[in-house]
């Protein structure tokens, strides 16, 4: 895509896009290549919080070696559960060009990633674009992963068909009014559902090498929160109906009340055995049987 003109293309429909942002399925219509910021806080340079080797992922995708791992400011939703709430809430981070992005990626490849794991990057999918094609040039030729909240549009989403080869997104709700009140996500699952199946038709599911290291696919998360606030007993069926009882899922057990989720009914607690072996049992009745659970005290194992 590089050789041929087709990524410059999709770096150029990128940026066209953010005269009146469209990117996300908040569509604030501010024009960012002057600075105007809308619901992802986040104007024309990408702003990030870390570019580091990550070993904490799904065994695939941190591999041996690592999953280098850029963590992007601000985000799209409002999660009041966030346990990043520094960096995808109250923006931390530093701005930087997207030469310099391209600068980072590079240097994780020089220090042995297995692929690059790009974490909220929705609101700066033209930068990432920019960045990859300035990279290229230099020798970069890592899987890029997109690790995102699968609150996304299909239009954006195809702008990296042939680029992104993994697609790591959450699936967090099953109700519409939950995801508005903990989220912010006003329309949640028409939205996250075809993105996700839009995922799928772009890179299959997943497929790794002889060392176990992923090449290309999908992976969903689904992080289990308390009284059945994620509707788990409805996304995970839904899964295996419509993606496939071969996709694979990471269940996830690690919720705790972090940022205002602490005064939030409902979610003011940690998740118990009881709620999340309830969920691994939806997962298995579902016939879901790629993919991996979690103890509560975060360990994970095969299904």
């Amino acid at each position: 895509m590089y050789q041929s003109g087709e990524l410059l293309q999709r770096v150029r429909a990128g940026y066209r896009r953010l005269a009146a942002c469209d990117l996300c399925p908040h569509r604030c219509g501010v024009n960012r290549l002057k600075g105007e910021q809308g619901r992802c806080k986040s104007g024309l340079k990408p702003r990030i919080a870390s570019a580091n080797l990550h070993r904490g992922e799904e065994p695939p995708i941190s591999g041996t070696r690592g999953s280098g791992t850029i963590f992007f400011s601000g985000c799209t939703l409002r999660c009041r559960f966030c346990q990043n709430f520094p960096i995808s809430q109250q923006n931390s981070g530093e701005t930087i060009s997207t030469s310099d992005l391209a600068q980072r990626m590079l240097g994780l490849q020089k220090r042995g990633a297995h692929n690059i794991n790009l974490v909220t990057p929705t609101h700066w999918l033209p930068q990432i674009l920019a960045a990859l094609w300035l990279a290229i040039p230099h020798g970069f030729s890592l899987p890029i992963v997109w690790n995102s909240s699968g609150y996304e549009t299909v239009e954006a989403l195809q702008l990296l068909d042939g680029i992104v080869a993994i697609y790591l997104p959450d699936m967090k709700y099953n109700d519409d009014r939950q995801a508005e009140e903990l989220s912010g996500a006003p329309g949640y699952t028409a939205i996250n559902r075809p993105a996700v199946q839009e995922m799928l038709r772009q890179v299959g599911h997943l497929q790794v090498d002889e060392n176990g290291i992923a090449t290309r696919g999908l992976i969903i998360r689904h992080l289990v929160l308390p009284e059945g606030k994620a509707g788990s007993a409805e996304t995970l069926p839904w899964v295996a109906e419509h993606l496939g009882t071969e996709t694979h899922i990471a269940l996830m057990s690690q919720y705790f009340p972090a940022w205002k989720a602490v005064g939030t009914p409902g979610i003011n607690r940690g998740l118990t055995h009881d709620e999340y072996d309830a969920a691994v049992e939806v997962l298995e009745d579902a016939g879901l049987e790629n993919g991996w659970v979690q103890e509560l005290d975060q360990e994970r194992g095969p299904v």
